[in-house]
């Protein structure tokens, strides 16, 4: 714990008014390791960090560690286990008000006199604190961990430990002396002393970490390069310590002088970037080991004004394709490509498989070239460059490195990245080595024909978004392919903040309301609507304000409100559906009310002035605390329900279709159907007590937000299933 500000007025030496310095000191007390802390001031959220645990049952497991201030002091505190699922949702985050009501003492019985408060017992308060102080970093309380990992993911660089960049050397160097990568395979396993290397990095992969409770080091990281010289091509791996220190700074085009490296079999399992259009040999059964001891590598970052042609490395190569181009790029395919992005979606998180606690984050890009009508449709995941990430939104241009081509039927054809993409936005070009490619030069060339005003019109941030469509036919097995009803529950119950999954359920649509916002001036306008299904559940009345939006909305018909936060009276107005109980309702055994459609599911208009804020938004919840202003957004609110074929659970799902051409998910096929209400409602009796199958996209939103929108549905024919118009 740490005095952030100074105190005048004092009691027995601690700040009158300090919460934290009252409890540290009775908790550092022999005869008070516990502490209720009940109706105390609420303390700030200033950090929430992220570690390996230092206990495990067999898979591995993650800790927390949150620092909160009460405005006078400031202190970091362990987060009990029991309360990692407050920050799984989102619930307990940065910059937020919690209210301790329990906390204890824990002492260090290897450290002598070391120890840390473990918070056991909170509330979540207001999400925008007043009390926010100073911010800084360290290493974990628990101490046999040496740093912090990135917050939502295991692939990003976290903490100051990372050296954003390392100066490259204008020593004279002695080249007289130094064998070429085409020698090494023939050296490998035997006894040598490794003559230098001088090598171009053509290729950067993200990080790994592969961190475990059992494993005994303290920078378990590696990274993949793969390095170029005059004989060929060859990868070099960095390892442990060795990546926070030189990671940042080894980009594509660097030339490196490597010292005491060593060199080990490949491994055959990773992947590999294609570099044919380099056109030079790959030697692939070896690969360059550089470690921090046994042996210390040495590593010269070359300064580029030192490096001589008599060298002879390879220039670096890229393989930029057009849109136009992009149908006849064969699948699996690697390109690179340049666009002007016009929608950035939200960032969301998808659970690698095998493992509880370990997310891949990823979000989809729409950017346009002038050479087809339609967007490259682009699936980024992290790329180990966070600032680069968090930045891309529209009117930005945007280069990915390494992307995959992915053809699906019935979808226009998309890119994936892989595990050597890499990002490049606005304010990250200078200086990278594709600014000269002609590719490049072509779309600058066609960038300064548009008109900021124009494009800005056809610009959209966050909302859902989920490529690419389902397939015509559900092909699989019910038995296989089917989500049990009890499993259903488990699914949304065990979802983390912004983790992305998609399920199917059987069920039976009980009832199809169509919502339409009409677009007056006056801001807010009322309207009565009824149910397409009046003979099963009596009408009822919906209450909505302005949204500028349409939406298919299925299930009973229970109690809706579209509502403008904006005004403070209706901004917390939240439907009670206890009070609202349906027919439906009472036939089965439970009732999932959290799902449905929220503010964060519909895309919002890109501006220049709301930039930060939108990105805010799209963005995952900071590390540390971001001063940023707030935007009141439109909040919609839908509760109705999908009952299973069983009848057992009910899911509050809605459907969201497109309505206009500019809409993101307008580009996803060859013939974009934009829905009319006269088609929609003239289709809705034909669902009337029908046998579907309902694939659905959940997403946490955060704290109680569970976000569950119909993809796709499919009418059950025995033997098989048929889409059904619209969705």
């Amino acid at each position: 714990m740490e005095d952030s500000a100074s105190c005048s007025s004092t009691v027995d030496g601690l700040p009158r008014e300090s919460f934290l310095a009252r409890t540290l000191a009775r908790l550092s007390s022999t005869q008070c390791l516990n502490v209720s802390a009940e109706g105390a001031a609420p303390v700030a959220v200033v950090a929430l960090q992220r570690y390996l645990s230092e206990k495990s049952e067999g898979l591995d497991s993650y800790s927390y560690d949150v620092t909160v201030t009460d405005g006078v002091w400031r202190a970091k505190c362990l987060v009990h286990p029991s309360l990692n699922g407050l920050v799984h949702s989102n619930s307990l985050r940065t910059g937020g008000d919690i209210d301790i009501t329990q906390c204890s003492f824990v002492y260090d019985e290897r450290v002598l006199g070391h120890g840390y408060i473990c918070v056991e017992k909170l509330r979540c308060g207001a999400e925008r604190s007043a009390l926010l102080a100073a911010l800084r970093s360290d290493a974990p309380l628990q101490v046999s961990r040496k740093h912090y990992l990135s917050l939502w993911n295991n692939d990003d660089p976290e903490g100051d430990i990372w050296t954003s960049g390392c100066s490259s050397s204008d020593t004279v160097l002695d080249v007289s002396k130094i064998t070429l990568l085409c020698s090494l395979e023939s050296c490998f396993r035997k006894t040598w002393k490794p003559l230098p290397l001088l090598v171009k990095i053509i290729h950067k992969s993200r990080l790994r970490y592969y961190g475990k409770f059992e494993l005994k080091i303290d920078y378990p990281y590696q990274a993949y390069f793969e390095v170029a010289d005059q004989s060929g091509t060859m990868s070099l791996v960095l390892w442990n310590e060795l990546c926070p220190e030189f990671y940042q700074s080894l980009s594509v085009g660097t030339v490196l002088y490597i010292q005491n490296y060593t060199l080990k079999q490949s491994y055959s399992n990773r992947s590999h970037p294609q570099m044919d259009h380099h056109r030079m040999k790959s030697f692939n059964s070896v690969e360059i080991c550089l470690n921090p001891r046994n042996p210390i590598s040495f590593l010269t970052l070359v300064s580029p004004k030192t490096v001589l042609p008599q060298w002879g490395l390879p220039e670096v190569c890229y393989q930029f394709t057009t849109r136009s181009e992009l149908e006849n790029v064969s699948h699996n395919s690697a390109c690179d490509v340049i666009g002007l992005v016009t929608f950035v979606g939200r960032v969301e998180r998808v659970k690698n498989k095998g493992n509880k606690e370990k997310y891949w984050t990823y979000r989809w890009i729409h950017a346009v070239d002038g050479t087809s009508d339609l967007p490259f449709v682009l699936e980024v995941f992290s790329t180990s460059q966070p600032e680069v990430f968090s930045r891309i939104c529209p009117m930005t241009y945007l280069v990915c490195t390494q992307m995959r081509v992915r053809h699906v039927e019935g979808s226009l054809p998309y890119l994936t990245s892989s595990c050597e993409t890499e990002t490049f936005i606005t304010g990250y070009h200078k200086g990278q080595p594709y600014v000269s490619d002609p590719g490049v030069k072509r779309f600058i060339q066609w960038t300064k024909t548009l008109k900021d005003n124009v494009v800005l019109q056809k610009t959209a941030v966050g909302g859902h978004y989920c490529y690419p469509r389902p397939p015509q036919a559900f092909s699989q097995s019910i038995a296989d392919a089917l989500s049990e009803e009890n499993k259903q529950r488990i699914e949304l119950e065990t979802l983390h903040y912004r983790e992305h999954k998609k399920v199917a359920i059987q069920g039976q649509i009980t009832a199809v309301r169509y919502m339409k916002s009409p677009k007056t001036s006056r801001g807010t306008e009322e309207k009565e609507v009824k149910d397409i299904f009046p003979k099963h559940f009596p009408p009822r009345a919906v209450t909505f304000f302005q949204f500028e939006k349409k939406s298919l909305l299925l299930g009973s018909t229970d109690f809706l409100q579209v509502q403008d936060v904006s005004t403070d009276a209706c901004e917390h107005a939240v439907p009670d559906t206890h009070k609202h109980p349906s027919t439906q309702r009472q036939e089965v055994s439970e009732h999932l009310v959290r799902g449905g459609l929220h503010r964060a599911s519909v895309s919002r208009r890109f501006t220049f002035d709301e930039k930060n804020v939108l990105l805010q938004q799209s963005n995952l919840q900071p590390t540390h605390f971001q001063k940023t202003k707030k935007r009141q957004f439109a909040n919609l609110l839908c509760l109705n329900s999908l009952p299973g074929i069983n009848k057992q659970i009910a899911v509050d799902a809605a459907y969201l279709p497109v309505v206009r051409s500019d809409e993101p998910g307008a580009n996803q096929c060859d013939s974009p159907d934009v829905c009319l209400a006269e088609e929609v409602l003239a289709t809705a009796p034909e669902l009337e007590d029908t046998h579907v199958v309902c694939v659905l996209d959940l997403c946490h939103l955060g704290g109680d937000e569970m976000e569950v929108l119909i993809n796709k549905v499919y009418r059950v024919l025995t033997p098989r299933t048929v889409p059904v118009d619209f969705f």
